[in-house]
């Protein structure tokens, strides 16, 4: 796959397009995604961390972005909201080779800690999201899933819209022409900033069995065609 010669420096939203090969493989695009500049993140984030997984996945999950660990890795949900979300697919019955993850932005947003080294996740902006767009419809073009599953606001406000609330919605069927069912639910970092473990083990239940109902939905969706 040819890349251009040269790669704008300052942030050009128009650009991804023209970074997108025609017919692109899912590899076409985590290499193409390496050189994008449509926002300023890449500029203090180490790498750009792509969406992974089967390319003919029937379900997709959305996450917001990639977290520190991702971001020094290069691989999406590694780190403990990752080990989390592992963790409920199993409990679901859903294996994690047989889907696809990714995240509506492609860079780590980070502040650093007021002490030490650590560098804290900042909620990305809405230009941020928009900028990234490209990248996640491309995404879901090559894949074609029946089923999104948006872990989180950020996530679900990016496909559903600014005025949708995973409060009010989680775990509801939503018919979309990004896929067949769309389905929210928060995401596995919620669950891990829980105080108490009484807490984090209830969000966690309620966790697994959103997912459960999106591989109940999947199968409904296949059985009726």
């Amino acid at each position: 796959m040819a890349l251009p010669k040269s790669i704008p420096t300052e942030p050009d939203a128009t650009n991804i397009r023209e970074l997108i090969p025609n017919q692109a493989t899912l590899r076409d695009l985590q290499e193409a995604a390496k050189q994008c500049r449509a926002c300023d993140l890449w500029k203090t984030a180490t790498q750009t961390v792509f969406g992974e997984g089967s390319t003919k996945a029937d379900i997709m999950l959305i996450g917001e972005q990639p977290g520190d660990q991702e971001d020094r890795s290069g691989h999406p949900f590694v780190g403990p909201a990752g080990k989390l979300l592992d963790q409920a697919l199993a409990d679901a019955g859903i294996d994690r080779s047989e889907v696809y993850v990714t995240n509506v932005v492609k860079h780590f947003r980070w502040t650093p800690a007021e002490r030490g080294k650590r560098r804290i996740h900042k909620k990305p902006r809405a230009s941020e999201i928009q900028a990234c767009r490209p990248w996640l419809d491309a995404e879901l073009e090559i894949v074609k899933p029946k089923i999104v599953v948006c872990l989180g606001a950020s996530a679900a406000q990016a496909l559903l819209g600014k005025e949708f609330r995973v409060s009010r919605e989680r775990g509801k069927a939503i018919k979309s022409t990004l896929a067949a069912l769309i389905v929210a639910t928060v995401h596995p970092s919620s669950i891990l900033r829980a105080r108490e473990d009484a807490s984090r083990e209830e969000q966690l239940k309620q966790f697994v069995n959103d997912l459960k109902a999106a591989k109940r939905l999947l199968k409904s969706t296949s059985a009726s065609k």
